[in-house]
């Protein structure tokens, strides 16, 4: 199995994860250019996960195996649902990179809209307000009392962002596209007054997340690797960029929202702002500034496969190149209403 040393991590699990007892094998859940993900099954039908570093990574800050288990870790002494962490190994020497291994948690990634057609009609606005409900309760972690305090800084967090993400483009840029310098100019002249600040996700919505479709609960939180201390508004604006509301047409491949059952992005805003008491009137600007960030990453995607950085050139870079100017006029709507 490519990216395990299948002898020397089946020591190690022997060794550091109590229970488990070899031999293992191992399933490939989830991999590419972010961490990658295996089942680990134990010679007793015992399943756990084994996360890793992508192969030939470079930049290991990027990936940071320590980092991610010291978050899961912490949330999951709180009512956030995350999966269980059962160890941790920084010894390069085991398997080329450091890994973490946490418990299987059973339930449904809905990172699509054909995945969102599992969840029966009746269970699509559950599910919906629970995501929420669960984005509400991580915001409301005391990040002191969990050891999380150190973990960024605290305050400018999105004034930081549009600096970082601004720069960024002016280095990955393909092309002159006027919709996004406006959208950063907008940004930078308009940066909200954070108040508080929360343990912020990065990437939170349907798709980094276990469903139980059973249910339509959030079983487990996943990919913590962009989590940050930071605004949490930023995390509920990054949820709208993905959502579609019910009788729209679905545009995003990766998100299962949009389904009749489903309910509105407006009032999932609403539930939040009820069960935080903050005040959202300005979700605008933290929508606009998701689909900012996504733009110029997704510009840097399309840079690179353009000049062959990613090896396979045998991809339709049209779909890639749209998708950054598609975000960019969504953030630009955002901002002035138009």
């Amino acid at each position: 199995m490519q990216g395990i040393d299948e002898v020397k991590v089946e020591a190690w699990l022997n060794a550091n994860i109590e229970g488990a007892q070899g031999p293992y094998t191992y399933d490939l859940i989830a991999g590419g250019r972010s961490n990658i993900t295996f089942r680990v099954t134990d010679t007793n039908g015992l399943q756990l996960v084994l996360r890793r570093p992508p192969m030939g990574h470079v930049l290991a800050t990027a990936h940071d195996m320590a980092r991610e288990h010291r978050i899961i870790s912490a949330v999951g002494k709180t009512n956030v649902p995350v999966p269980r962490t059962l160890g941790v190994c920084t010894d390069e020497e085991v398997n080329g990179a450091p890994f973490y291994v946490m418990a299987f948690v059973d339930g449904v990634v809905l990172d699509s809209p054909d995945k969102g057609l599992l969840l029966p009609e009746a269970l699509r606005t559950t599910a919906a307000e629970n995501l929420i409900d669960v984005l509400a309760d991580l915001h409301a972690v005391d990040i002191d009392a969990v050891g999380l305090g150190d973990l960024a800084k605290r305050e400018g967090y999105v004034e930081r962002q549009v600096k970082r993400w601004s720069t960024q483009w002016a280095n990955s840029k393909t092309r002159e596209l006027p919709a996004v310098e406006e959208v950063a100019r907008l940004l930078a002249e308009n940066i909200p007054v954070q108040h508080g600040v929360s343990i912020a996700h990065g990437d939170y919505r349907f798709g980094n997340c276990l469903t139980d479709i059973s249910t339509g609960k959030i079983a487990a939180v996943l990919d913590w690797e962009l989590c940050t201390l930071g605004d949490p508004l930023a995390d509920l604006g990054y949820v709208g960029i993905y959502w579609t509301d019910p009788g729209f047409p679905m545009l995003r491949h990766n998100d299962p929202s949009g389904h009749p059952g489903s309910c509105t992005f407006d009032h999932l805003v609403q539930r939040y702002a009820t069960r935080t008491g903050r005040d959202v009137s300005n979700v605008a600007y933290y929508k606009a500034f998701s689909s900012f960030r996504l733009a110029v990453i997704s510009e840097g995607v399309y840079a690179r496969y353009l000049h062959g950085a990613m090896g396979d050139q045998d991809i339709d870079l049209e779909p890639m190149k749209l998708g950054t100017e598609t975000l960019a006029e969504s953030a630009l709507a955002a901002l002035t209403g138009k």
